[in-house]
């Protein structure tokens, strides 16, 4: 092995080193944004359920741009976005731990273009278990992937039990050839 060829493996092995550091790194930044978020979520959903007026979310929103300058996303919208993303999924205790492995951006398409918390459900689940990008996402939603899914589903239970275990059940009956590849679906990996 020449010296050249070693020093490029070398350095080529130290840049990986580094690109994996930094996805780690937003990896671990995302999961405390999605915590902050579950959290403001979820007190303006409580003061909400205390009836509080709506007018406490933009004073929120001022008050907090006023402390937090230059930092992003506190807007009454995006604070309106964090009461809903708390009160869709606060209920189901499988999905509580998955939503924050998603980005923000994830989360408010899924919020913005699903039209009930099933539909939200599965996108979510989807998105983490196959990695999908954002735009990955908003195409499976515009190809309306969970209807296409739904009716080619005949048992609920079955369909829930499938979407948390991969989206395929060893069952003759369920004919999942229509799955998209960009779904991930593998036909030789049924369950």
């Amino acid at each position: 092995m020449s010296v050249e060829k070693f020093q490029i493996e070398f350095i080529a092995e130290i840049k990986l080193k580094v690109r994996q550091a930094q996805y780690e790194a937003l990896k671990t930044v995302n999961l405390q944004l999605i915590n902050l978020y579950w959290e403001i979520g979820k007190a303006i959903a409580e003061k909400q359920n205390e009836s509080w007026g709506k007018a406490i979310v933009p004073t929120l929103s001022s008050e907090l741009q006023r402390e937090f300058p230059g930092i992003g996303g506190f807007s009454v919208g995006n604070l309106w976005l964090m009461a809903q993303f708390y009160s869709e999924y606060k209920a189901d205790e499988n999905l509580v731990p998955l939503v924050r492995e998603i980005s923000w951006s994830k989360h408010i398409t899924i919020l913005k273009k699903c039209k009930d918390n099933l539909e939200c459900k599965f996108y979510t689940l989807a998105t983490k278990k196959f990695g999908w990008t954002k735009n990955v996402l908003i195409h499976q939603i515009e190809n309306k992937t969970y209807e296409k899914y739904l009716l080619n589903q005949t048992n609920r239970k079955l369909f829930w039990r499938s979407l948390y275990l991969g989206f395929h059940y060893n069952d003759d009956s369920q004919d999942n050839n229509w799955l998209p590849c960009s779904l991930g679906y593998d036909q030789g990996n049924r369950l």
